[in-house]
């Protein structure tokens, strides 16, 4: 959305605007901000444990990581395509059409008794709008607005999350409307006028965004068909636990986008450490077996919980090559990269699935997650590699 009011930009851009403290005070914030973003797909689970069958919880398991794909792809389209596009000012702003699509969403979500399908069909419109929201107040530094937004969800999180503890009806309605707030909070008007992404562009890095972003629902698909309902809750449950780590993630990933920045890469770091250490504390207390439901156990969950944090760490290393080569224009060859990228994670996400659910209960979910950190591992050299012969070409 677009108007006329004060730029936040102004008051919150970092070291040229103030003093290093203050920026490294603000990009804290924002980032510790941003795991009310990661706490939206945990809550879901954890209150659907609560209101539905098991057969329900297990399709809406994989509707969370269908609906965060989604969110994925959209925000790509709105976020990065302008961001990718090298010989534009580079400007984004939330589209008023999807803080009302949003809205509407979660309106309905409130005013509806609980429903395994329309909370499925709400799921991909509330997680777009948190994503494309959360990814363009980063990206443009917009710090007082953001930190607003992530109250309202945390707020929300936390009334609806205690409210599916105690087993109630309408422990979602809160829930609901914390998106509701935040959409509101970060669909507000911006005094500059967005950039519009090149359609090549555009097309190459939505191409390669869903190539990535498919793998995790296809996979968690395939757990569902082949260990049944609650290995696909458990597979959810841990990757939205871990996806904890994304959020410091995703915040380095996107202010790198708009420009290098050595301080955003420090403090996502010891975000990324000081969030694996919050996740093994939930977990070796129990909180997250409360959270979670039955499906999440000390025995069940130790090994697959930690591996998939080091998965996640992983794309600390294949982030920085990728923003360089995202900011530098080169869309295509990131997308093709990305595009193998995702056949790597597919091979060797689903063979450490198979081979895995040999060794045991929760053996499968270990390899699956496995497979995704050697995958990982994997990209960030590829991604080494060709920022490195760009750079010997430009020279």
């Amino acid at each position: 959305m677009t108007g006329e009011p004060q730029d936040e930009r102004a008051s919150t851009a970092g070291p040229a605007r103030g003093s290093t403290a203050r920026a490294l005070l603000l990009s804290l914030a924002t980032l510790a901000g941003g795991a009310t973003l990661a706490a939206i797909p945990a809550a879901t689970v954890a209150i659907s444990a609560r209101l539905f069958t098991t057969d329900e919880q297990g399709w809406i398991a994989v509707a969370v990581l269908a609906a965060t794909f989604v969110g994925q792809v959209v925000t790509a389209a709105l976020v990065e395509a302008p961001l990718g596009s090298a010989d534009t000012e580079r400007r984004v702003a939330v589209p008023r059409w999807l803080t009302i699509a949003t809205i509407v969403a979660t309106i309905a979500v409130m005013v509806s008794p609980p429903s395994a399908v329309l909370l499925i069909v709400a799921l991909p419109v509330m997680l777009t709008g948190l994503e494309t929201g959360r990814q363009v107040s980063v990206a443009e530094r917009l710090d007082l607005r953001e930190l607003a937004a992530s109250a309202f969800v945390g707020v929300g999180v936390l009334a609806g999350v205690t409210a599916g503890i105690l087993d109630q009806w309408w422990a979602l309605i809160p829930l609901a409307a914390g998106v509701a707030g935040a959409s509101i909070a970060r669909g507000l008007p911006v005094a500059h006028t967005p950039s519009r992404a090149h359609p090549i562009v555009r097309r190459w890095i939505i191409a390669d965004t869903a190539l990535v972003g498919a793998v995790i629902p296809v996979l968690n698909g395939s757990i569902l068909a082949l260990l049944g309902p609650s290995d696909a809750v458990l597979f959810t449950a841990v990757s939205t636990a871990s996806g904890l780590l994304a959020i410091p993630l995703n915040f380095m990933r996107a202010r790198l986008l708009k420009e290098h920045s050595t301080l955003d890469i420090l403090a996502s770091a010891g975000a990324v450490v000081a969030g694996f250490v919050a996740l093994l504390i939930l977990h070796f207390t129990g909180l997250l077996e409360l959270l979670f439901g039955p499906v999440w156990t000390v025995q069940t969950a130790t090994t697959a919980l930690i591996v998939a944090c080091a998965w996640r760490a992983a794309s600390l290393v294949s982030s920085l090559p990728f923003a360089a080569l995202r900011r530098i224009g080169l869309a295509r060859l990131v997308a093709l990269l990305r595009a193998g990228g995702a056949a790597l994670n597919f091979v060797l996400g689903t063979g450490g699935l198979i081979i895995g659910s040999a060794f045991g209960d929760g053996g499968g979910l270990v390899g699956a997650f496995l497979g995704l950190l050697l995958a990982e591992l994997g990209v960030a050299l590829v991604y080494w590699v060709a920022l490195r012969r760009v750079h010997r070409a430009a020279h």
